[in-house]
């Protein structure tokens, strides 16, 4: 059985240090007077469940799967003991929210000592203690303890040391029950809205190998008398890559555009700054408007913008000029067959990088009817501002629903959600103990 914490003379936070405002009937404790102490467990048998960081979804702050590992194999960290109705919290990186609830179906497993079990002491119901441990004011406010470059972590004390806002049991339960009922509303409608987003990417897919395999110009070639003069061509007979490194000092106000300034797959360039506001150094490329730029390094992002503008890019990427319509050989570019040609063809494992070489043997499909590029252009021009604007309505839903849900978490853990009785009297937690 698991140690019982300090008693209650220590359990209360006085006014005076209490973050913020709660209904009479409720306390502050620390989570060294809450939470049981975790214990350690090593694995036995053949094999055994496991749970590390990687097993956890942290969209849904749940455990995605266990993983099966024999014994004789177990990593040094599988020394953590779970049980139904913990919490687990990861104290590596926190911000990224690698929460889960243990139910009976895990509460075999071992866990990696990178989480801390949060146990719940007769003070918690286990359900509140989940929904608390992933709310905005114990995940932002356990991150500003993180510490560290590499793997910027927190310390189990930051956890055991923090203050939680207490109701009465009772009033845990309801606190419980009328989140888990608004959330069950709000997960259904992200999940329709994030379908929908999904389901954008494979109609760009379906659209732009219907273009580059002349099939969604079919009726353009019939009804304007054309011959289909589609044919396969290196990269390099389309597009000239130019390799023009200067001095960045003597370019100071130019725009400097790097492969994180440019979304995956969608051609979609984001913000930049100036090459004095990013503070740049080293050598960068000197691109000029009219040119498409391609980061060559994980191809398979397919980060890929054409501009209008001059600027200096990152020596991680190629400024291209294009031998033929510039936005019929972007779109190109964008495409599923030309991704999978440009991952395959990327040297290096550990950071893939595709080169100059290679990328010029790239093969491409490509009419030589320059009214058929711009006939191509047209329709994915239209398509994809089509598309544009539907994400954006979609990604402002996903956006309202997590708004929507910060506010229930804030009213939650401040007795706002209407669920409060003031005549319960906070001792049915405090007495537990006495």
């Amino acid at each position: 059985m698991a140690k019982k914490n300090v008693g209650q003379d220590t359990a209360f936070v006085p006014v005076e240090e209490q973050p913020y405002s709660v209904p009479e009937n409720w306390r502050w404790a620390c989570g060294d007077s809450i939470f049981l102490l975790p214990e350690s467990k090593r694995p036995d048998g053949e094999t055994f469940r496991y749970i590390d960081i990687d097993s956890i979804d942290n969209s849904f702050q749940c455990v995605r799967e266990a993983k099966l590992i024999k014994t004789e194999n177990a990593p040094s960290r599988a020394k953590r003991k779970i049980d139904t109705g913990d919490t687990i919290f990861s104290l590596v990186r926190p911000y990224l929210k690698n929460i889960a609830y243990i139910d009976e179906s895990l509460s075999d497993c071992i866990a990696s000592t990178g989480f801390y079990v949060c146990r719940p002491s007769e003070f918690l119901n286990s359900r509140y203690l989940y929904w608390l441990m992933i709310s905005p004011y114990v995940v932002d406010g356990l991150n500003r303890f993180m510490k560290g470059d590499n793997s910027p972590s927190i310390k189990v004390n930051n956890i055991r040391n923090y203050k939680y806002p207490l109701p009465p049991l009772a009033e845990q339960q309801r606190i419980v029950d009328r989140i888990e009922s608004l959330f069950a509303k709000l997960d259904e409608a992200k999940e329709k809205a994030q379908a929908a987003l999904d389901s954008f990417e494979s109609r760009q897919s379906a659209i732009l190998d219907a273009a580059f395999s002349g099939k969604l110009t079919t009726r353009w070639r019939n009804s304007h008398s054309r011959e289909n003069r589609w044919k396969q061509a290196r990269f390099d007979e389309i597009a000239k890559i130019c390799c023009n490194l200067v001095d960045p000092y003597e370019y100071q106000d130019f725009p400097h555009i790097a492969p994180d300034n440019i979304e995956k797959k969608t051609g979609r360039l984001l913000d930049y700054h100036t090459i004095e506001e990013d503070g740049v150094k080293s050598g960068k490329h000197l691109f000029h408007s009219g040119q498409i730029l391609y980061s060559k390094i994980r191809p398979y992002l397919s980060k890929v913008i054409t501009v209008d503008f001059d600027g200096l890019c990152s020596a991680d990427m190629y400024p291209i000029e294009p031998l033929c319509n510039r936005y019929f050989l972007w779109y190109e570019m964008l495409s599923d067959r030309f991704l999978n040609q440009a991952s395959c063809a990327g040297s290096r494992s550990v950071l893939p990088k595709i080169n100059q070489k290679e990328l010029s043997g790239l093969m491409v499909a490509v009419t030589d009817d320059a009214d058929e590029q711009q006939e191509i252009v047209r329709i994915l021009d239209n398509f994809f501002a089509r598309e544009a604007d539907a994400r954006q309505q979609v990604e402002s839903t996903l956006t309202a629903i997590e708004t929507m849900k910060k506010a229930i978490f804030a009213k939650a853990f401040r007795g706002e959600l209407g669920t409060n009785y003031p005549e319960e009297d906070a001792c049915d937690f405090a007495d537990a103990s006495l």
